[in-house]
């Protein structure tokens, strides 16, 4: 059986940390405001008509050709399966003899209904592994509200075609602002650790490169030179080989 590819940890996540991604943009239906996508062969990004804030995710794909080939073939792998066929694909690839955490799609989305129960599925089997992430797929969220195992932790993510149903089902969610200034007392989360083990809603702050010559890149570039926290650390990238 061909398996799928798991990171374990990087510079903001520990190494108890299983990582599985796919690829930005191609996989996430109910993108907006991030909506960005590397190209497949060239890693050129494109970013969508109503892109705010660049996709952190597309710009590794852009600068390491590893990293999108490796989001490629998870997603690949995971076409013309059924729901159970796919549970008993990830399942088999998941790494689990030191894993605590699955954070899910550190790139990428639910791209099917089948596919984010395939994950719940996955959850249940591994009652020990909390796995956990964020989504623009509210829908999916707002389906199995009432389904979803303790150990499946997912927090809506505000900035996508399914903003309004959010707050119309309760759902716990997150906001990416520009400086904490902005967090309207929102706690703001640097590695994850509030969306697994919290019940609240929170704030993240933006990162990474911005669209040329927008108003964010030059918040960001000033949060730089001004040595302000971002959303990662400086060095996130750096477990990654060209």
């Amino acid at each position: 059986m061909i398996k799928l590819s798991f990171g374990m940890g990087n510079a903001k996540l520990g190494k108890e940390t299983a990582i599985f991604s796919l690829p930005a943009g191609h996989t996430c239906p109910a993108a907006l405001l991030c909506q960005s996508m590397a190209d497949k062969v060239t890693g050129k990004i494109k970013d969508g008509a109503r892109t705010v804030f660049r996709c952190y995710a597309a710009s590794a794909e852009n600068l390491f050709g590893n990293v999108r080939k490796s989001r490629w073939d998870n997603f690949e792998a995971l076409q013309g399966k059924s729901l159970n066929e796919m549970a008993t694909l990830i399942n088999a690839s998941l790494p689990k003899r030191s894993t605590k955490l699955c954070r899910i799609h550190s790139s990428g989305d639910f791209f099917s209904q089948a596919y984010f129960d395939a994950w719940i599925q996955v959850a249940r089997l591994n009652p020990e592994i909390v796995f956990y992430g964020y989504t623009k797929m509210v829908p999916f969220l707002v389906k199995r509200k009432f389904e979803l195992p303790s150990n499946f932790r997912f927090v809506a993510s505000y900035g996508g075609k399914f903003d309004s149903l959010i707050a119309a089902h309760g759902l716990r969610s997150a906001k990416v602002i520009s400086d904490e200034s902005l967090a309207n007392g929102l706690p703001i989360d640097h590695d994850d650790s509030l969306v697994w083990n919290s019940d609240g809603d929170f704030a993240l702050l933006i990162h990474g490169t911005m669209p040329k010559g927008s108003e964010l890149a030059k918040i960001v570039k000033a949060r730089r030179m001004a040595k302000k926290a971002g959303g990662y650390k400086s060095d996130y990238f750096s477990h990654y080989k060209k």
